[in-house]
């Protein structure tokens, strides 16, 4: 995912099934500068709301759609917020800031969740929860390509997003890919016929793969474990939030939420993606 240069912050309402009176009963201020705590001792940066950064588009995880943020890590996250006893609220921000863990050291958001994989770089600006997904790179080809496996793209017309794990890992096995702007704009080249085949994040493409054109057109001929894990971040030092997160996220796989959520946003349910285990602290 690449970050919008210049974009504003801005403020957007996650779905969110949480009743009014929680707002209230919830939380409870701190005194100090403007933050709250929730009944369970858990700091917020607002009271009354759990405040999410992301960086919009990108689908299956956070999208605009109706009008309303939805997705995955949306999804996932209202859950944290119906624990706490409040309710989600996302701000849309420049990718480049969930790296540093500017928007969270600001305390412009409780936490972030965009599709970001757990890196020991990223770990000494940021804490990360458990991974709540392992994200595969997907090889999706033009049926009529006569391309079966990742084997056969030498010599062919490959494409990837610009400064991706997909992009990386095909440089490694000695390709030369076009590179896009954006997972939407990697598609549309496989769609137009500028590149025979993309190497790109599983998950995008199972959503893609919903619309019957595109499934009648294009198919998945392997699979690429790259060991990418997806994981929400805090603040450096918010062990409580991350701890709410945690559970949240425990509880789902429990109790079958996860399940469903993963087949109403991604798609056919991985049993790997629930028995990711926890990230090395």
């Amino acid at each position: 995912m690449n970050p919008a240069p210049g974009r504003r912050p801005l403020i957007l309402a996650a779905t969110t099934a949480t009743a009014g009176l929680l707002l209230v009963a919830g939380c409870s201020s701190d005194g100090g500068g403007g933050t709250s705590t929730t009944a369970d001792g858990v700091p917020l940066v607002k009271a009354g709301q759990l405040t999410t950064c992301t960086h919009l588009p990108y689908p299956p995880f956070q999208s605009e759609i109706d009008g309303k943020v939805q997705g995955f890590d949306v999804s996932l996250i209202d859950l944290v917020a119906k624990d706490l006893g409040v309710e989600q609220h996302i701000v849309d921000t420049p990718f480049e800031n969930f790296k540093t863990g500017a928007f969270l050291n600001s305390e412009q958001c409780d936490l972030a969740a965009a599709g970001m994989t757990i890196t020991a770089e990223r770990k000494k600006n940021v804490d990360f929860s458990d991974p709540y997904f392992d994200a595969t790179q997907a090889v999706l080809v033009d049926k009529k390509s006569g391309i079966g496996s990742f084997a056969d793209l030498k010599g062919r017309k490959v494409g990837a997003q610009a400064q991706t794990t997909g992009e990386e890992y095909a440089k490694s096995k000695g390709l030369d890919p076009v590179s896009f702007e954006s997972s939407d704009a990697v598609l549309n080249g496989l769609r137009t016929g500028q590149v025979q085949a993309v190497v790109i994040d599983y998950p995008v493409v199972q959503g893609w793969l919903k619309d019957q054109a595109n499934a009648d057109a294009f198919t998945v001929v392997d699979n690429l474990n790259t060991g990418e894990q997806y994981g929400f971040t805090v603040k450096k030092g918010n062990t409580k939030l991350a701890a709410a997160i945690n559970e949240a996220i425990k509880d789902a796989k429990a109790d079958g939420t996860y399940k469903k959520l993963y087949e109403k946003w991604i798609g056919p349910y991985d049993e790997a993606a629930a028995s990711a285990s926890p990230s090395a602290s």
